[in-house]
């Protein structure tokens, strides 16, 4: 019953949605690309590509869910090398992302629409032996029609925050049913456990095996782009301000400390890598206002010695960015609200700032600043009194780091922890 008023209700919910969903869609472009795919409908080249396959199911969002996956299924891989994947997206800078990195032996798709019409056709297409879920992507729909299969049904990384369960919560007879079906809840933290055994889920499923999005160590391999930039002969001492995964307004205040510190710090250089690329043209007016010189990572080459600021324009190369760092500023923390992931940023052994929004990474937060390896700024004004401090003590950075590495320690191999229990629930599935 519960389900045939979502489904009843579904079309009017996507009414009032799609206005805010075509204005995306023209914003950013590449929505309509493979849209079919969206409402359960696909090429002839990608049904004869899947047929007789019966892959894995991996459903990722976006950009961070999209990494959590590919780590996710490499895993899987290593543990059955025959294995085969169907990533499913639904934004477009997570499959731009999913495109330039995953392996040849998986298949990418847009997520399907959660109507139960649209969903039945994406799985007689796809055809999955399992279905793995990144973070709290569990749909009505996909969840029903997986149970009618008896398709096992996984939930990854099931990370799910104060509020997430606060919201969940009023509608507990509605989700906790369905929360119910999972086969198998691995969670980043025990605080994550109590939260899905809440909210219905069954506990003898759920196991704690730490973060895969903090799973990141030893990261020291720039980029393609990012050494090219060094070969334009920017100084290896050079100190480089870094301010990752940008939202509107911090790229403002980046570049207002940048310029007040340079009097200082006259050699110092700033890379703003903001984090909806659609926005460069809008930072790059920015930093016009200011006249600074700066060069998109994408335009012709100059030599970095004449300049003052880099715009990284292009989305999934942060992580090989963040080695050329001195200081890394984390977006969204500051000017909006959620916080950027800081582990790629640690894991390159960078001392890290963040604003005080970081609520989609509450606890790691909480842990860093508790544990001296991170600052936490309220303000322009902090951020550049830290800033200066950081740049003016070498032992201090170094310090810093170090500490965060040892809070993030506990979540490596956090993915290969989730694969194995993952082929455990799944190995007497047939494939």
């Amino acid at each position: 019953m519960i389900r045939l008023i979502y489904n009843l209700l579904w079309p009017i919910g996507l009414l009032l949605f799609l206005p805010s969903y075509l204005a995306k869609m023209f914003r950013r472009g590449g929505y309509r690309e493979n849209f079919g795919q969206r409402v359960g409908f696909y090429s002839t080249e990608y049904r004869q590509r899947l047929h007789g396959k019966n892959p894995t199911w991996i459903h990722a969002v976006s950009v961070g869910e999209v990494v959590i996956a590919l780590k996710l299924a490499e895993q899987l891989r290593a543990l059955q090398p025959d294995l085969n994947c169907v990533l499913t997206t639904t934004t477009t800078t997570g499959h731009a992302l999913a495109q330039k990195r995953a392996p040849d032996w998986m298949d990418l798709l847009y997520a399907p629409l959660d109507f139960w019409p649209v969903m039945r056709r994406a799985f007689r297409v796809i055809a999955p032996q399992r279905i793995i879920l990144i973070e709290a992507e569990v749909w009505p729909n996909l969840m029903a029609e997986a149970t009618r299969r008896k398709i096992p049904i996984i939930l990854a990384n099931a990370r799910l925050s104060p509020r997430s369960e606060r919201g969940f919560r009023r509608f507990k007879f509605f989700v906790g049913p369905i929360f119910r079906r999972l086969d198998l809840v691995c969670v980043p933290t025990p605080e994550d456990a109590e939260r899905w055994k809440n909210l219905g889920a069954t506990p003898s499923q759920i196991h704690e095996v730490g973060n895969i999005k903090y799973d990141v160590f030893n990261q020291s391999i720039l980029s393609g782009a990012a050494r090219r930039f060094i070969e334009t002969g920017i100084d290896a001492t050079r100190p480089i301000l870094f301010g990752g995964s940008t939202h509107r307004g911090e790229e403002q205040i980046l570049a207002d400390v940048f310029c007040a510190l340079r009097s200082e710090f006259p050699n110092l250089f700033l890379v703003l890598a903001p984090r909806h690329v659609e926005r460069a043209n809008e930072v790059e007016a920015e930093l016009r206002k200011r006249n600074l010189r700066s060069i998109r990572q994408t335009a012709t080459k100059s030599r970095a010695q004449e300049l003052d600021c880099l715009l990284i324009d292009t989305t999934g190369e942060l992580p090989g960015w963040y080695n050329i760092a001195t200081i890394v500023f984390i977006g969204k923390s500051l000017t909006a609200h959620g916080g950027q992931n800081p582990v790629e940023a640690i894991s390159a052994r960078k001392p890290v700032i963040f604003g005080p929004h970081m609520e989609n990474f509450a606890s790691l937060a909480k842990q860093l600043i508790a544990e001296g390896g991170a600052l936490s700024i309220q303000n322009s004004q902090e951020l550049m009194e830290h800033s200066r401090r950081l740049l003016s003590s070498p032992a201090e950075r170094e310090k810093l780091a170090n500490n965060a590495l040892r809070v993030i320690q506990p979540h490596r191999e956090a993915a290969a922890r989730t694969a194995v229990f993952i082929e455990k629930i799944s190995s007497s599935q047939p494939r």
